[in-house]
């Protein structure tokens, strides 16, 4: 818990043991690290390089699936590198190491596959087909390297013939084949000259239309966060006056103020061969759900003081894959940019930072800018390693090493002139998705279990909730049971219709968000709620439960008889402190079992849930240990 110390969570007293640098760095920055330095001489040789890229032909017959292999021989041999759209320069550094090849993920190496029998390749076919369910559909493929990291490089004719076979492998499987980039490994008075590629491979799963992740967007006000949302959803820059952003505001104040105060949800997708599908390329959500291979969804924040319990809420209740913080380059570090990085930690979500407004500030004033966020995120204890993206090949290092909780990829862009957009979108392309696959079908074993955040009235249709499903299936005309209510009961309801991406369709499954239409007054209902199936074990809501807390800060204590807001899930209610064990007073930085009970109405607590809990400058995060059913408090009222 000391790393929140570094946004002001904590009190500054304590103290982090010593920790190894080594053990944050990434491949390449480890790798960096180790090479002996260059010469002045050197490095200015190789600052000058040339950029290259090639691109691939596209079939006239259609969209094609997947990169020929004749293309991707042709990849190698030419030396230029890379593949369509990450266009990143031939690698020529003296690279010889990666880390040892993980068991678990999706990445793996492979020093050759040149002519394989046919046992071998049904071998090869079925561990790719593992890596892919790791990485829910995506894997990465480094050829020419060691199971211990080792770059050992191959010929261009084994390179072109591993590629034919990497083609192949990937063709029994329906994915797609991208080759990212290629590193050069200089010739030695023993070996020629050697080459190793890095290849991403992408299949969807077969029962999901795409490839989807949630990014939820953080920000204070006025940095420009719906304006970079309307910009890379539209397809259309901003005029410098807020024209991108009108896109994205759901009332009628919003616009009149230029501020978002709700929760609003907007689409992004790319095609098998990485190109960005949006209103410019498509007419409707439809037609971008139906193209694309992977779909980013955006859920834009409110960055105001006073609407910061709705952001909190969006946080827990959508669970998003991925945090982007947006940082303005005129204003720079502020108190709420600090806030929301606090709780984006707390939360123990991948996020990325984007930099906004960079044509209307200095080069200076942006480069105080960077300075103050990387002081931000290396900050005593907070273990945060900042990544500054300015090329293609610093895109495809940060979506490698975007699941790591040390690595913060860091964006320069501006709304109105499109500069560091194509990184941002390369970056997106690539972003590994946050759950595998066989995490998601161990949930849609479970019982359905849908959380309420939204609450719609639409005419001509009814009551319509908005919200995700925690875990197993929802279709038409399911018949769920809703609550809890006021006396702790569940009432029947019926599915009558679902959308997903603003695209109607019959079924939804679990770690997906969609609007569920259902036959039952929009009075009745309340966020907070659950939707589940009464087939199996029905759930138990509770008015009182336990929890394992760490508060983050307080500058006086609190003690039993504490009021806070509770965020669990989809859930924000206020609760007041019944009991405090082993402390008799909870001071900054201090764990105890606490109990709370809520104010109100009974809600669905599971144990092993992450809470937080906040009251003006008051934070604190736990997890849910025991949880007191509702019933069982009507019979023992003074417990």
């Amino acid at each position: 818990m000391a790393g929140f110390e570094a946004f002001g969570l904590f009190d500054p007293g304590s103290q982090d043991e010593p920790i190894d640098d080594d053990i944050f760095l990434s491949a390449s920055e480890l790798l960096e690290k180790k090479k002996p330095k260059k010469t002045t001489s050197t490095l200015a040789t190789s600052m000058t390089r040339s950029k290259s890229g090639l691109n691939f032909k596209k079939s006239t017959t259609g969209v094609s699936r997947s990169v020929t292999s004749i293309d991707l021989k042709a990849a190698v041999r030419a030396g230029k590198g890379l593949r369509n759209r990450t266009q990143s320069e031939f690698t020529e550094e003296d690279y010889s190491y990666l880390p040892p090849e993980p068991q678990m993920g999706n990445i793996e190496y492979k020093l050759k596959l040149v002519n394989p029998s046919a046992t071998r390749l049904e071998h090869l076919v079925t561990q790719m087909k593992w890596r892919l369910r790791e990485g829910n559909g995506e894997a990465l493929y480094n050829i020419g390297v060691e199971d211990n990291g080792e770059m050992t490089g191959l010929s261009d004719e084994d390179m072109s013939c591993s590629l034919d076979t990497l083609q192949e492998m990937a063709r029994r499987l329906a994915a797609t084949v991208q080759v990212l980039r290629q590193r050069r490994i200089p010739k030695t008075d023993v070996s020629p000259e050697r080459i190793v590629a890095e290849i991403l491979v992408r299949k969807v799963p077969e029962d999901q239309e795409a490839i989807e992740l949630r990014l939820c967007v953080l920000g204070s006000a006025d940095v420009g966060k719906s304006s970079l949302l309307g910009v890379l959803t539209q397809g259309e820059l901003d005029n410098g006056r807020g024209k991108a952003r009108l896109n994205m505001f759901r009332h009628l104040h919003e616009i009149q103020t230029g501020r978002t105060s709700s929760i609003s949800h907007e689409i992004l997708g790319f095609d098998s061969e990485g190109n960005s599908r949006d209103y410019t390329t498509c007419k409707t959500a439809d037609e971008i759900g139906e193209t694309s291979t992977k779909i980013i969804t955006f859920i834009d924040l409110a960055g105001h003081q006073k609407y910061l319990k709705t952001t909190i809420s969006a946080l827990t209740g959508y669970c998003p894959h991925y945090v982007v913080l947006v940082v303005s380059a005129t204003a720079g570090v502020v108190g709420m940019t600090q806030e929301h990085l606090g709780i984006a930690v707390a939360l123990e979500v991948p996020f990325f930072i984007v930099i906004t407004k960079i044509d209307a500030t200095t080069a200076d004033r942006l480069d105080k800018t960077l300075d103050s966020v990387e002081k931000t995120l290396k900050s005593a204890g907070s273990s945060k390693i900042p990544l500054r993206v300015n090329s293609s090949d610093d895109c495809i290092t940060a979506a490698n090493n975007s699941l790591k909780n040390n690595t913060v990829p860091i964006f320069c862009v501006s709304s109105v002139t499109g500069v560091g957009l194509d990184h941002i979108k390369n970056f997106l392309h690539l972003l590994p998705p946050g759950v595998g696959e066989k995490e998601v079908e161990k949930l849609e074993q479970e019982t359905p279990e849908f959380q309420i955040d939204e609450l719609f009235e639409v005419p001509g249709v009814g009551t319509v909730v908005g919200g995700l499903v925690t875990q197993g299936y929802i279709v038409e005309n399911m018949q769920l049971a809703v609550g809890p209510f006021e006396d702790g009961k569940f009432r029947d309801v019926k599915v009558t219709s679902i959308r997903r991406n603003k695209t109607a369709c019959r079924l939804v499954r679990a770690q997906q968000s969609a609007a569920l239409a259902l036959d039952i007054p929009l009075n009745q209902l309340r966020r907070g709620m659950v939707m589940t199936s009464r087939q199996g074990n029905m759930p138990k809501p509770c008015q009182q439960f336990q929890a394992e807390v760490c508060l983050l800060f307080h500058p006086k204590g609190i003690v039993k008889g504490f009021r806070t807001t509770v965020h669990i899930g989809n859930i924000r209610q206020t609760a007041h402190i019944t009991e405090m064990t082993p402390l008799k007073k909870l001071e900054s930085s201090d764990r105890a079992l606490v109990t709370f009970k809520f104010l109100k109405n009974p809600e669905f607590v599971k144990v092993g849930t992450r809470i937080l809990f906040r009251e003006g400058r008051t934070k604190g995060i736990g997890r849910v240990t025991t949880v007191v059913p509702f019933k069982y408090l009507d019979a023992n009222p003074d417990r």
